[in-house]
């Protein structure tokens, strides 16, 4: 058995209490991307009406972007984009940007957390919302690359007679541009804590 903290309070901890939790939580930051791509399989077999059902979707998402050259991250991007399906049924654009944030560059956390907006456009019309609503960004510097998203990669990826790689195809690249965070709360907690004298 591995050691453990004793604190009953976090207040109360010691340097030895966070000496036996630190190596714990870098063993759990290793298998981070094996429990993303867990969660991804989860929407196997979840049609909620779509022709394809959701896993299918995401993985021809990714084969689109893939084919089209786009890079790992974003292909990335493409593939986790709808993750947030099984926890954010009102926000899964939140779930995605928030678990792909300590790894991608502004400009792909930004496509990934308005997609659901954008794609209402081709949507929002038809169950009494305003197909207009991604206006709303109009002149944002990701505007242009977040339709791009929608017009090549999500929007024509429900279409089960066109080709839709397997996940394996995927898994190295998720591996790979989750392997060490770009940035994290705690980064950005350190770069602005002031000096100690």
């Amino acid at each position: 058995m591995n050691a453990r903290a004793t604190f009953t309070r976090m207040d109360i901890s010691t340097k030895e209490d966070w000496m036996a939790i630190v190596p714990e939580a870098m063993k759990m930051n290793k298998t981070l991307p094996d429990r993303v791509l867990d969660h991804l399989k989860l929407l196997d077999g979840d049609y909620g009406g779509f022709p394809i059902d959701r896993y299918s979707h995401c993985l021809q998402t990714a084969t689109l972007a893939l084919r089209d050259g786009r890079d790992e991250e974003y292909v990335v991007c493409a593939l986790l984009h709808d993750i947030g399906d099984t926890l954010g049924s009102y926000n899964h654009p939140d779930i995605a940007a928030a678990i792909l944030k300590p790894f991608v560059s502004d400009a792909n956390l930004w496509m990934v957390q308005n997609h659901g907006i954008f794609q209402g456009y081709n949507f929002f019309h038809h169950i009494g919302m305003d197909r207009h609503m991604r206006d709303m960004f109009t002149g944002h510097e990701h505007y242009a690359r977040t339709e791009e998203f929608i017009a090549l990669y999500d929007n024509p990826a429900f279409d089960a007679s066109k080709e839709i790689l397997p996940l394996s195809e995927f898994e190295p690249m998720v591996r790979r541009v989750m392997a060490v965070p770009k940035n994290s709360v705690y980064k950005a907690a350190l770069k602005a804590a002031p000096v100690a004298a």
